[in-house]
Protein backbone atom coordinates (compact mmCIF):
# COMPACT_ATOMS: atom_id res chain seq x y z
CA UNK A 1 0.00 0.00 0.00
CA UNK A 2 1.65 3.46 -0.51
CA UNK A 3 -0.13 6.85 0.18
CA UNK A 4 0.59 9.71 -2.05
CA UNK A 5 0.33 13.28 -0.56
CA UNK A 6 0.49 16.51 -2.49
CA UNK A 7 1.33 19.77 -2.16
CA UNK A 8 2.69 23.04 -3.41
CA UNK A 9 -0.80 24.21 -5.38
CA UNK A 10 -1.96 27.36 -5.31
CA UNK A 11 -2.47 30.76 -6.94
CA UNK A 12 -0.04 31.78 -9.50
CA UNK A 13 0.08 34.46 -12.73
CA UNK A 14 0.16 33.69 -15.86
CA UNK A 15 3.47 33.27 -16.62
CA UNK A 16 4.55 32.60 -13.23
CA UNK A 17 6.27 29.12 -11.75
CA UNK A 18 4.89 26.71 -9.10
CA UNK A 19 6.69 23.49 -8.04
CA UNK A 20 4.43 20.59 -6.66
CA UNK A 21 5.77 17.89 -4.60
CA UNK A 22 4.68 14.35 -3.84
CA UNK A 23 5.24 12.59 -0.73
CA UNK A 24 5.00 9.07 -0.87
CA UNK A 25 4.95 6.51 2.26
CA UNK A 26 6.37 2.98 2.22
CA UNK A 27 9.88 1.75 1.77
CA UNK A 28 9.52 0.96 -1.69
CA UNK A 29 9.26 3.92 -3.29
CA UNK A 30 12.01 3.05 -5.95
CA UNK A 31 10.19 0.69 -7.01
CA UNK A 32 7.63 2.51 -8.24
CA UNK A 33 6.81 4.37 -11.83
CA UNK A 34 5.40 8.08 -10.71
CA UNK A 35 3.21 10.73 -12.70
CA UNK A 36 1.36 13.22 -12.87
CA UNK A 37 -2.17 14.24 -14.09
CA UNK A 38 -5.12 16.96 -13.90
CA UNK A 39 -8.39 17.61 -13.86
CA UNK A 40 -10.05 20.77 -15.31
CA UNK A 41 -13.70 21.22 -14.12
CA UNK A 42 -15.90 19.86 -16.64
CA UNK A 43 -12.62 18.19 -18.53
CA UNK A 44 -11.62 14.33 -18.24
CA UNK A 45 -8.41 13.67 -16.31
CA UNK A 46 -5.63 13.92 -18.43
CA UNK A 47 -1.93 13.45 -18.37
CA UNK A 48 0.91 15.80 -18.07
CA UNK A 49 3.88 13.92 -17.02
CA UNK A 50 5.74 10.74 -15.65
CA UNK A 51 8.88 9.13 -14.87
CA UNK A 52 10.35 5.56 -14.44
CA UNK A 53 11.59 4.46 -10.63
CA UNK A 54 14.95 6.45 -11.28
CA UNK A 55 13.73 9.17 -12.65
CA UNK A 56 15.64 8.42 -16.03
CA UNK A 57 13.61 8.38 -18.15
CA UNK A 58 10.40 10.78 -18.23
CA UNK A 59 7.62 11.73 -20.54
CA UNK A 60 5.35 14.54 -21.16
CA UNK A 61 2.17 15.17 -23.03
CA UNK A 62 2.50 17.66 -25.59
CA UNK A 63 0.63 20.66 -24.62
CA UNK A 64 3.32 21.29 -21.30
CA UNK A 65 6.61 20.02 -22.95
CA UNK A 66 9.32 22.69 -22.45
CA UNK A 67 7.70 23.71 -19.72
CA UNK A 68 6.86 21.37 -17.03
CA UNK A 69 9.72 19.16 -15.92
CA UNK A 70 9.35 15.70 -13.48
CA UNK A 71 11.40 14.91 -11.00
CA UNK A 72 12.04 12.17 -8.23
CA UNK A 73 14.31 11.93 -5.12
CA UNK A 74 14.02 7.87 -4.10
CA UNK A 75 16.19 9.00 -0.78
CA UNK A 76 13.38 11.55 0.05
CA UNK A 77 10.58 9.15 -1.17
CA UNK A 78 9.36 12.54 -3.35
CA UNK A 79 8.09 13.28 -6.77
CA UNK A 80 7.89 16.61 -7.87
CA UNK A 81 6.58 18.43 -10.74
CA UNK A 82 8.17 22.21 -11.51
CA UNK A 83 6.03 24.24 -13.82
CA UNK A 84 7.11 27.24 -15.51
CA UNK A 85 5.67 29.66 -17.82
CA UNK A 86 2.09 29.06 -16.82
CA UNK A 87 -1.04 29.26 -18.73
CA UNK A 88 -4.71 29.86 -17.56
CA UNK A 89 -5.35 26.65 -19.39
CA UNK A 90 -3.13 24.84 -16.79
CA UNK A 91 -5.35 25.33 -14.57
CA UNK A 92 -6.97 21.97 -12.77
CA UNK A 93 -6.29 20.16 -10.25
CA UNK A 94 -3.09 18.03 -10.10
CA UNK A 95 -2.65 14.64 -9.03
CA UNK A 96 0.53 12.40 -7.88
CA UNK A 97 0.17 8.41 -9.14
CA UNK A 98 2.21 5.30 -8.63
CA UNK A 99 2.39 2.52 -10.64
CA UNK A 100 3.67 -0.86 -9.43
CA UNK A 101 5.85 -1.24 -12.05
CA UNK A 102 9.49 0.40 -12.79
CA UNK A 103 8.17 2.05 -16.27
CA UNK A 104 6.03 4.54 -16.43
CA UNK A 105 2.55 4.70 -18.48
CA UNK A 106 0.92 7.90 -19.98
CA UNK A 107 -2.50 6.13 -19.17
CA UNK A 108 -4.79 6.38 -16.03
CA UNK A 109 -5.80 3.32 -15.73
CA UNK A 110 -2.11 1.75 -15.26
CA UNK A 111 -1.54 3.36 -12.48
CA UNK A 112 -2.50 1.83 -8.65
CA UNK A 113 -2.41 4.66 -6.29
CA UNK A 114 -3.61 8.19 -6.34
CA UNK A 115 -3.04 11.45 -4.03
CA UNK A 116 -6.27 13.20 -3.20
CA UNK A 117 -4.89 16.48 -5.31
CA UNK A 118 -3.49 19.39 -5.34
CA UNK A 119 -5.43 22.72 -6.52
CA UNK A 120 -3.44 25.19 -9.22
CA UNK A 121 -5.50 28.61 -9.90
CA UNK A 122 -3.17 30.54 -13.03
CA UNK A 123 -4.59 33.92 -13.11
CA UNK A 124 -4.85 35.95 -17.03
Amino acid sequence: QVQLVESGGGLVQAGGSLRLSCAASGRTFSRYAMGWFRQAPGKEREFVAACDWSGSSTFYADSVNGRITISRDNAKNTVYLHMNSLKPEDAAVYYCTARGRLVASMYPHEYDYWGQGTQVTVSS
